[in-house]
């Protein structure tokens, strides 16, 4: 029985990675500061650890796995990147966490690792306006990330470069944009928008208002889950040792977002535009360059994902306003 290492395993991606692994045969570890929050861990083995420690990254690499997935990292949606509060967390704790992971791996000669970077990389300067073409992975240089997250992931792209180069690693990184999906953050603080427009208009009632940040249309597109875990999977088990946008390439504004999923609830909404954190104009994934090396591209339209996904937050919805009675 093969077996893998999941960094991050109390996360959203994470907790959805262990369970395919293990309809996949592997014999899986998971290891993140918390268990996952809304379904149990299917893992068969879960270290509670912050992997900031090295004692915690030795203690999870302490056999030889056949793939290691490092998903683990300080991050959120929108509210929790772009206000600047959190920055020095960001940048610390995620390179922290690398260094020790690519370390602890080293020692134990497991060599064979994912990394899940993120579209925010990107420069800065070609996401200003709506109608983005689309992010090809040449794109990422010059360097000019629009947030202190985004330079952090670019720097640990360049540190499992070098220990590829170094050591002998055989490195696979992902840039994925905007995963959504069930059993994911809701309402603490850390959602993207896909859960946290799903949370508003459950909430509203029909005919009432959704607060959207700015204007409304900046633009992004959304990955569902189980294709984010799909091709991930395809790309750890490929040749292609480059970094890869795992993403899909149907674009939306935000107010074409909570256009949609309030008709999948069935509720006439109103646009409240207030102030808030935004990050770039327009975002989307140029997914050439997969189509090519992985022969495979997500195809499943955004409005199948947003019907599981609604139904999932209008329940957390429903029992959250059971609990406390409103």
């Amino acid at each position: 029985m093969k077996r893998a290492l999941v960094c991050g395993a109390g996360g959203f991606i994470g907790s959805h990675l262990v369970k395919r692994l293990k309809r996949d045969g592997f014999w899986v570890r998971g290891v993140d500061m918390k268990y996952p929050r809304f379904a149990e861990t299917e893992a068969d083995d879960f270290l509670l650890g912050d992997l900031r420690d090295m004692r915690t990254a030795q203690d999870a690499v302490d056999m030889k796995f056949d793939e290691v997935y490092q998903l683990a990292a300080d991050m959120g949606g929108a509210g929790y990147i772009f206000t600047g509060e959190n920055d020095a967390d960001v940048m610390h704790n995620s390179a922290q966490i690398n260094l020790n992971i690519l370390e602890a791996c080293r020692r134990r000669n497991c060599f064979k690792i994912f990394y899940s970077s993120s579209a925010c990389i990107y420069p800065h300067h070609i996401q200003q306006q709506t109608a983005n073409p689309g992010l090809a992975e040449r794109d990422a240089y010059p360097a000019a990330p629009d947030s202190e997250y985004g330079w952090e992931k670019l720097f640990s792209e360049r540190l499992y470069g070098a220990y590829a180069r170094n050591h002998g690693f055989q490195v696979r990184v992902a840039r994925y944009h905007n995963i959504f999906g069930p059993e994911g953050a809701w309402n603490d603080g850390r959602e993207k928008a896909p859960a946290a427009m799903c949370r508003k208009v459950a909430e509203a009632r029909d005919g009432g208002d959704v607060q959207i940040w700015g204007d409304g249309e900046q633009t992004r597109s959304f990955l569902y889950i189980d294709e984010c875990v799909e091709g991930s999977l395809r790309l750890m088990r490929s040749d292609y040792s480059q970094p890869l946008n795992i993403g899909s390439d149907e674009m939306v504004s935000i107010n074409r977002l909570v256009g949609l999923i309030a008709e999948v609830a069935g509720k006439k909404v109103r646009h409240k535009h207030i102030p808030g954190p935004l990050g770039v104009r327009g975002r989307n994934s140029d997914n050439t360059l997969i189509e090519q090396t992985l022969l495979w591209r997500p195809k499943e339209p955004l409005r199948k994902g947003i019907e599981r996904t609604y139904g999932w937050v209008a329940r957390q919805v429903e029992a959250a306003r059971q609990r406390t009675g409103a």
